[in-house]
């Protein structure tokens, strides 16, 4: 049990303001603090949080009281788990009458395997000369406390060996069970570590990053009682000092870009989990209220990641801008490269958080289509409206320039989604007739399409496509779809990649028609479910080609 003089010490070491705004985004108001109730859905804000009387209320729902109460609801934990979910929250020491907590019993394990990964790091010439190729100095090392892990046998020896419990290790994310419980395999083997902390100091969880040749560059913990990565930054402990005191926080893509950053002096730097930003980040993004600086590389990935993000926190009324690394330029590399003070520059000339959304949007369509010109219109008004009307009216007059349409345009009662879906139509029409191009132009690849698709599957270009299989080369159809620019003739990859997308779609399109059937009966129904959802798909995902099955109806 708990001793309950420890209870009331960590009640009077928290603050609810701090409980609280670790879940939800928390606006002054007065003496108090607003948000939107986490427990019942509501556009007006009427969850008021007393930091003089340490309790909430909520007159939407009329739920209330004390952080401990606060944790119990949102977690759905009894009375002793919310005490030992908030002492693990603020890195506080429980006593116990008798024996000890889970929580206490996992964060015993992470310590203790964290300072056996570092010891490591130290006893691995491979491991330690590639954080010197990456530029990463003795100091950085030890102020973020790298280490290594070695094979998973080394890592079973090590728990057994300092007797910690093998269960418990499951519980925190070390080790897992094989499958038909035939014993206990590492989570991460042969990599370089980055422990992770919450933001109160606590350790929580590891990143690895492999030295050899596996497929997964980085691999993070699981989800567990202390680790849940879409509310957690990488180096926020370290960060938060600097972050509250320069009002500013760089957000990089991974661990090493972090080191370096801090390495520089650039302090405020954090990173995800390898996941991108979530709502859930943003009431621990708005502690301190910041300017928010998206650091990311400059690829196809990296301008996906930055604009997706950019929207979320332009729409939650964050300030900041985007900052994106010449391809093949990675910020870690720059610093490591002496050449920090390039990084500081590209900081500092950081693109404002809405133009950017407003012009990638656009550059994301074909403006000279009408149809894409319609949907990359409907995109941008969807994301204006989601901003306060006085920001939304100072970018219009940006949004309807790039576009080349009148700003009122944004005024008017279009139908969001309907310019989407008509523009998804175009993409499907465009991405047959490129199969169908292709065939013409490289007839060798016919029976790879035969393999996996059905003639009905063209709809309206069916009888297009039955022609092309019966070689009627002077039909007018077919010599107009040769020289129409439009459609491009494929390589094999990009023709097998394109089929992948085709069938992924028209099976999503069987799964809405078998689920809104009525004559399928209910257990073949749930057998066609399940085997869309549990095989093919995922097949296809995986880069396989799979014969469309004309019998799922």
């Amino acid at each position: 049990m708990i001793d309950n003089s420890s209870i009331e010490s960590l009640k009077n070491s928290i603050d609810i303001i701090d409980v609280v705004g670790s879940y939800v985004e928390l606006k002054k108001a007065g003496a108090n603090y607003k948000a939107n109730c986490p427990f019942h859905g509501e556009k007006t804000p009427s969850f008021v949080v007393s930091p003089s009387k340490q309790i909430y209320h909520c007159f939407g729902c009329g739920v209330g009281g004390d952080s401990i109460k606060f944790i119990m609801e949102m977690e759905k934990l009894s009375y002793p788990e919310a005490i030992e979910k908030l002492a693990s929250m603020f890195n506080f020491s429980l006593n116990y009458t008798k024996g000890s907590s889970d929580y206490s019993d996992i964060k015993r394990v992470l310590e203790a395997i964290g300072q056996w990964y570092v010891k490591n790091l130290h006893q691995n010439p491979t491991a330690k000369a590639y954080l010197t190729s990456r530029g990463v100095s003795q100091s950085s090392i030890e102020r973020f406390e790298i280490g290594y892990v070695p094979s998973g046998k080394e890592v079973i020896r090590f728990l057994e060996s300092a007797l910690l419990s093998l269960p418990k290790a499951v519980e925190a994310g070390i080790i897992a069970m094989g499958e038909n419980k035939r014993g206990y395999y590492a989570r991460l083997a042969e990599r370089i570590t980055f422990p992770i902390y919450a933001p109160n100091g606590g350790i929580v969880g590891f990143g690895g990053r492999t030295i050899t040749d596996h497929p997964a560059k980085y691999i993070n913990s699981p989800q567990t009682k202390l680790f849940n990565k879409s509310r957690l930054l990488y180096g926020y402990h370290l960060a938060k000092e600097s972050i509250y005191k320069n009002k500013r926080l760089i957000i990089c893509e991974g661990y090493l870009d972090v080191v370096m950053f801090h390495q520089a002096g650039f302090t405020e730097a954090v990173a995800g989990m390898g996941t991108a930003l979530t709502p859930e980040h943003l009431p621990m993004l708005r502690k301190g209220e910041p300017k928010i600086i998206l650091a990311y590389d400059g690829d196809k990935a990296g301008i996906a990641a930055a604009l997706k993000a950019a929207s979320m926190l332009s729409k939650a009324g964050f300030d900041g801008g985007v900052v994106l690394f010449p391809q093949g330029e990675d910020p870690a590399d720059m610093i490591a490269n002496a050449e920090s003070e390039k990084v500081a520059a590209l900081l500092r000339k950081a693109k404002p958080m809405i133009p950017f959304v407003i012009e990638k949007t656009c550059e994301g369509y074909d403006l000279h289509d009408p149809r894409a010109k319609e949907a990359a219109f409907a995109a941008l008004k969807e994301f204006l409206g989601g901003l306060s009307q006085i920001v939304k009216d100072a970018y219009i007059p940006l949004a309807s320039t790039l576009l080349g349409i009148a700003p009122a345009m944004f005024n008017n009662q279009t139908r969001i989604s309907q310019a989407k879906e008509r523009f998804a139509e175009r993409r499907d029409d465009i991405a047959q007739l490129s199969i169908l191009k292709t065939l013409l132009e490289k007839p060798e690849l016919i029976d790879m399409v035969l393999n996996v698709v059905d003639r009905d599957m063209f709809g309206e270009y069916a009888d297009l496509f039955s022609a092309l299989l019966e070689g009627q080369k002077e039909h007018p159809k077919l010599s107009g779809l040769l020289v129409d620019e439009t459609y491009r003739v494929m390589s094999k990859e990009e023709m097998k990649h394109l089929l992948q997308n085709f069938l992924i779609k028209q099976y999503d399109r069987k799964l809405k028609s078998i689920v809104s059937d009525t004559e399928i009966p209910f257990a073949k129904k749930s057998f066609f479910i399940r085997k869309i959802k549990t095989d093919i798909i995922p097949r296809l995902k995986r880069g396989e080609l799979v014969t469309y099955d004309i019998n799922l109806s």
